[in-house]
């Protein structure tokens, strides 16, 4: 397989590999399990391509014009923190629905 396609694979396996042990304790518990677990896959996913395209384009755009770098850094940051924080919040509703299962 080639490496883009184990970075797509990858997050969703391990998220299976994780919960697995309690999704079969009980079938509603289960589901609630195994959305988890592909929640915090799909999140981190999507956050990943989005922090590499994010810095991607503020590399190009410092590399066409160095003198706005410290402008186009700042704004990149932000931007990243942003990404980020949406990954933190998956992550605390996936803790929530795990509260559920216990």
């Amino acid at each position: 397989m080639k490496r883009s396609t184990w970075t797509l694979i990858a997050p969703v396996l391990a998220s299976i590999l994780l919960v697995g042990g309690q999704a079969f304790a009980a079938e509603e518990d289960g589901y609630i399990a195994i959305g988890a677990g592909f929640a915090m896959g799909l999140a981190v996913l999507g956050a990943s391509i989005g922090q590499g395209n994010a810095a991607r384009g503020a590399l190009e755009g410092m590399a066409r014009n160095p003198a706005v770098a410290g402008t186009v850094q700042t704004a990149m940051l932000l931007g990243l923190a942003f990404i980020e924080s949406l990954v933190i919040f998956t992550l605390i509703i996936a803790f929530f629905l795990q509260g559920k299962i216990g």
